[in-house]
């Protein structure tokens, strides 16, 4: 600027002072800022001292100076600012870009807000991680989709290797198996008949995971259903929660019509306290025949197995081996049918409640989640294997049941569509996922009939438990499949 006003004042010092004047009347304005209008003056007036070429001569320096002039005022006053089309504006001087800006308060308070609101959840980083791609040039954008799909597939990989190593069952350790408890089923079915003619039961069947191929790891149990024959007129089912201790899931058996049909007219009588029908009476009769009567060690020498009673569990077993290495749970499970009602003798896990017959669900379920994975050739079931051998093999995960997880897959199936095998890594996470938010609540409403909640036998200390050995796995999932 000082350069300038020399420039002027040595080729017009008779007009310089009045050009300046003159431009000082409209200094406020953007355009014409007062220096501007004493060039103007210099070069209207040029040509009458210089003569045309030295005018214009001037005139090439003078808008020179000028425009080097327009370029300093006008420089942004924030030198990160960029222009609409994200590159730094033509005006902008290139060296402001490459100075450093320290945090100011308002700006070290911004980035600590930030940080505070980080996502925890491994979801939401995914997300964020889109967001950011959108702004980005689409070379970067493919860069990072194909390295989240290395992670996917990664996981994807290790849960087949995984099912083929360790959860998936040979078809003939599974014929074997089956082999066994049908001999064992068809000589219980005969001793009874023989011994017990007077006994209203319907047809033993065999029933179970190993049946509905979702059995995994060792082909190691199956249950042996017994039903019995009740009178419609002598029982009823009372529902759980119509009783006083208010437990879905569960259900009483009570006597009807005492008074017209007295105590002896039904054969099931005998096992009857309080008034009610008790699973526990009912299994302690089974197993006075088939535990006390029964010469096992007999029939297993014609069969060629070893056959004995299991010690005490929750219901009546027996324990077979029928190979070197290969021993068969047989469960025996007195059933009944009332109505549309099933119930199955399998005690509450508390002593208080052993009159409670327990609601069976399973057989439902397993018929929904077949359903679901042959109308679109899903993995449901193959995620549920995984889920099962993770906790059969991990006894910190042991308490989690076989239908707790089949439930928690049928509410993601609710919820998502593709059950394809290429997504099979995002539905485990999910699961794990879900399994979590229902331990945190301490709820598991059963898909069927959502007053159940199937976390009613766990104690809070074995919910907290689950739920940090689900939690701690969740940042590296691949841990869980080493077990």
């Amino acid at each position: 600027m000082g350069k300038l006003n020399v420039l002027i004042v040595l080729f017009f010092p008779f007009s310089y002072k009045g050009a300046m004047a003159g431009a000082g009347e409209r200094k406020g304005k953007k355009d014409d800022n007062g220096i501007g209008t004493a060039i103007d003056f210099v070069l209207s007036n040029a040509r009458l001292v210089l003569g045309v070429g030295g005018a214009a001569m001037l005139g090439i320096a003078t808008l020179a100076v000028k425009r080097m002039y327009d370029r300093a005022i006008s420089a942004p006053t924030s030198p990160t600012r960029l222009s609409q089309s994200g590159k730094r504006s033509w005006e902008e001087p290139s060296w402001l870009g490459s100075s450093s800006r320290l945090l100011n308060q308002d700006m070290k308070t911004n980035l600590s807000r930030s940080l505070q609101t980080l996502p925890t959840d491994s979801s939401a980083f995914e997300i964020d991680l889109v967001k950011s791609t959108k702004h980005k040039p689409s070379v970067k954008r493919s860069q990072v989709e194909l390295k989240k799909s290395r992670l996917r597939m990664s996981l994807q990989e290790k849960l087949f290797a995984y099912y083929r190593r360790k959860v998936a069952i040979p078809v003939e350790e599974q014929a074997r198996a089956k082999q066994a408890a049908v001999d064992i089923c068809a000589e219980l079915r005969g001793f009874l008949r023989a011994k017990l003619p007077d006994m209203p039961l319907r047809e033993m069947y065999l029933s179970g995971s190993l049946y509905d191929d979702l059995q995994v790891v060792t082909a190691d149990h199956i249950q042996l259903i017994v039903p019995l024959v009740l009178e419609k007129n002598l029982w009823s089912c009372i529902p759980g929660e119509d009783t006083i201790m208010n437990i879905p899931g569960f259900c009483l058996v009570r006597r009807e019509n005492p008074e017209y049909f007295p105590r002896g007219s039904s054969y099931w009588d005998r096992c009857v306290v309080g008034g009610y029908l008790s699973p526990r009476s009912v299994a302690d009769t089974f197993e006075k025949v088939v535990a006390g009567s029964i010469n096992w060690p007999a029939i297993g020498s014609l069969l060629d197995y070893v056959i004995r009673p299991a010690a005490p569990l929750e219901s009546l077993t027996l324990e077979v081996q029928y190979e070197r290495d290969r021993h068969l749970l047989i469960d025996f499970l007195p059933s009944v049918t009332l109505g549309d009602t099933v119930l199955v003798a399998k005690p509450h896990r508390l002593a208080q409640y052993d009159n409670l017959w327990r609601l069976s669900l399973r057989p439902a379920e397993t018929a929904r989640l077949r359903a679901l994975d042959q109308a679109d050739s899903g993995c449901r079931s193959l995620c549920l294997k995984i889920l099962k051998a993770i906790c059969k093999l991990n006894p910190a995960l042991s308490r989690l049941s076989a239908s707790q997880l089949t439930n928690v897959i049928l509410h993601l199936a609710q919820e998502e569509m593709d059950w394809s095998q290429d997504v099979l890594a995002d539905r485990f996470l999910q699961a794990l996922r879900g399994l979590i938010g229902y331990l945190e609540v301490g709820v598991l409403p059963s898909a069927l009939n959502p007053k159940v909640n199937l976390f009613t036998e766990l104690t809070p200390e074995e919910v907290d438990e689950l739920g940090y050995t689900l939690y701690s796995s969740l940042s590296e999932p691949e841990v869980l499949l080493q077990m």
